[in-house]
C-alpha cells in the first residue's frame, strides 16, 4: 500500500527536519521539506496529499502563494502552522483554502489527528472522482451506440472535446440522433456536472421561442421565467433545430455566446451567464448563410467544430443494438417482460432503410412490444412499411381497406384520422408527427386546432 505524501514548507530548514523525520519513522508518512516556495511548486507534480506550511512562509510570500499552490489542485488539503502571535493572519488564510490551522509548539496528537483527516478527505475526494468518472463512462456509453465505424468516428470526435470548450454543431437528417451525441459531448466534457438544457424550436411556437431561449421578466399578469441560456449557468444548451431560428433570435444568441450574458424578454438588466452551446440542424447551414437567411457570423462560430451524423442506413451494425436498448425501455414502460427478436425480424431491420432514421426504428419498437404482447417479436409484430415488400404488400391488401359497405369516406375524415394517429404513434411530439405527415409544423397546429384535438 502506497505512503501518503507530505509536503513541509517553511523557512526553518531544522524545524521542518524534525516534522518530516517524526512523520516518516513514527506514523508512517513519506515527507519532503522544502525552504523554497519555488521548489515546492516545481515538486507538486510528485501529488502530495497534504501540505503543512510554516505561517512565516506564508508572510514572506503572501496568500498568492496558497492560490499558486493550489490552482492546479483547488483540493489539496493545507495545514497553517503559526505561533499565538499571527494566530489573526492564520485564520484569515482560511478565506483562500487552507483547511487547518495549528498553534506552536505544536501538539503531536493534534498533528497526527490533522494529517489523517486531511488524508481521509483526500480519499473520498479521490473516490468520489472515480465514482463519477465510472458514472460518466456509463452515462457516455449508454447515450451512443457506437458499433458502425461511422458512430466510431464520431465517438472520436466527441472525445476530443473533452478540454475544448467550443460551440459544436451537428449535422445530419432529421431523426439521426442529435441528441445523444449532444449528450455525449456535455457528459464527456468539463462541464459535466452543470445543466443540460434542451431547447427544441419545432415543437415550441415561434412567439413563445424568445422566452423559452432567453427567460421572461415578471409583469402585472405573468411571473418571472427562466430561458434555456439563464438556466444552463455552467453548464450546456442544446439548440435543435437552429435554423429555424428568426434573424433577431439569431443575434441574441450569437451575442449570448460572445458577450456572455442575455436579456430576459420586458428585462432592463443583463444578466452573466456561461454555456456551451450545441447547436444541430438538418438544413444546409453553410448555404443558408451564404444566401442570407442565416448570419454569416453565427454560423462561423459554430462551424468551428462541426459533427455530421450519417443516416441510420449506412449504420447498419448499430441497428440491432439501438433496436435491443428501445426494446428494453419499451418493455419497462409498458410493464413487460423483455423477451427479443426472431431472425426474420431481425433481418428485416437491417435492410429496412429507416426514412425516419433513430425515431423511426424507436416508434416501430414501441408498436411492435404493444403488438407482440410479452411475446418474442416476430415479423409479424413489426409496422408494415419495415417488412420485405411480399409481406407487406398481403397485410395492406387485407387490411389497408379504406371503404366498406360501397360508402365513401370523405378526404377531411381521412385527413382528421390521419393526424390523429399520427399524434398518439408520436405520444404527442408534434414536430414527429409533422414529419410522419410530411407537412409544416404550422399545417399541424391548424390542423389540430380545426379538427379540435386534444394535445
Amino acid at each position: 500500500m502506497a505512503k501518503h505524501l507530505v509536503f513541509i514548507i517553511g523557512e526553518e530548514e531544522s524545524t521542518a527536519t524534525l516534522i518530516q523525520e517524526k512523520l516518516q519513522k513514527s506514523w508512517g508518512f513519506e515527507a519532503q521539506a522544502f525552504t523554497s516556495g519555488e521548489a515546492a511548486l516545481d515538486a507538486l507534480e510528485a501529488y502530495p496529499d497534504v501540505v503543512l506550511l510554516d505561517i512565516d512562509f506564508v508572510n514572506a510570500g503572501g496568500a498568492g502563494f496558497i492560490k499558486e499552490m493550489k490552482q492546479g489542485r483547488p483540493d489539496l488539503p493545507v495545514i497553517v502552522i503559526s505561533d499565538t502571535r499571527q494566530i489573526d493572519h492564520a485564520l484569515a488564510l482560511l478565506a483562500v483554502g487552507i483547511l487547518d490551522v495549528l498553534l506552536l509548539p505544536i501538539d503531536e496528537n493534534r498533528l497526527h489527528i490533522a494529517l489523517r483527516n486531511a488524508v481521509n478527505i483526500v480519499q473520498i475526494q479521490r473516490e468520489t472522482a472515480r465514482l463519477r468518472e465510472r458514472l460518466d463512462d456509463r452515462v457516455r456509453s449508454e447515450r451512443l451506440i457506437a458499433d458502425s465505424r461511422e458512430m466510431q468516428l464520431i465517438e472520436r470526435l466527441v472525445g476530443k472535446l473533452q478540454k475544448k470548450d467550443i460551440p459544436v454543431l451537428l449535422s445530419g437528417e432529421r431523426g439521426a440522433g442529435h441528441e445523444p451525441v449532444a449528450q455525449a459531448i456535455h457528459y464527456v466534457s468539463e462541464r459535466k456536472h452543470g445543466p443540460f438544457v434542451e431547447v427544441s424550436t419545432t415543437i415550441i411556437s415561434p412567439a413563445d421561442l424568445d422566452v423559452a431561449l432567453f427567460g421572461r421578466e415578471a409583469g402585472a399578469s405573468q411571473p418571472r421565467r427562466i430561458g434555456a441560456f439563464e438556466e444552463a449557468h455552467n453548464g450546456t444548451v442544446y439548440l435543435d433545430d437552429i435554423a429555424e431560428l428568426n434573424p433577431q433570435q439569431q443575434e441574441k444568441v450569437l451575442h449570448a455566446i460572445e458577450k456572455k450574458h442575455i436579456r430576459r424578454v420586458d428585462g432592463k438588466e443583463d444578466i452573466r451567464t456561461n454555456v456551451r452551446l450545441i447547436a444541430a440542424t438538418t438544413q444546409n447551414l453553410k448555404e443558408s448563410a451564404k444566401n442570407g437567411s442565416f448570419r454569416n457570423d453565427l454560423y462561423y462560430i459554430l462551424a468551428s467544430y462541426p459533427i455530421h451524423i450519417p443516416p441510420l442506413r449506412d449504420r447498419g451494425p448499430d441497428i440491432i443494438r439501438l433496436a435491443e436498448r428501445f426494446l428494453e425501455l419499451c418493455c419497462s414502460e409498458q410493464k413487460v417482460k423483455p423477451t427479443g427478436f426472431s431472425r426474420e425480424a431481425i433481418e428485416a431491420m437491417y435492410h429496412y432503410p429507416w426514412p425516419g432514421n433513430v425515431d423511426e426504428l424507436e416508434s416501430a419498437i414501441r408498436q411492435s412490444v404493444m403488438s407482440a404482447g410479452g411475446d418474442l417479436i416476430a415479423l409479424e409484430h413489426l409496422p408494415v412499411a419495415t417488412r420485405p415488400f411480399k409481406d407487406a404488400s398481403m397485410e395492406l391488401e387485407t387490411e389497408g381497406k379504406l371503404f366498406h359497405d360501397n360508402k365513401i369516406v370523405s378526404l377531411d375524415r381521412i385527413k382528421e384520422q390521419a393526424v390523429r394517429r399520427a399524434i398518439e404513434i408520436s405520444r404527442g411530439n408534434l414536430a414527429q408527427a409533422a414529419r410522419e405527415l410530411e407537412i409544416s409544423r404550422s399545417t399541424l397546429y391548424k390542423l389540430i386546432e380545426k379538427y379540435r384535438i386534444s394535445v
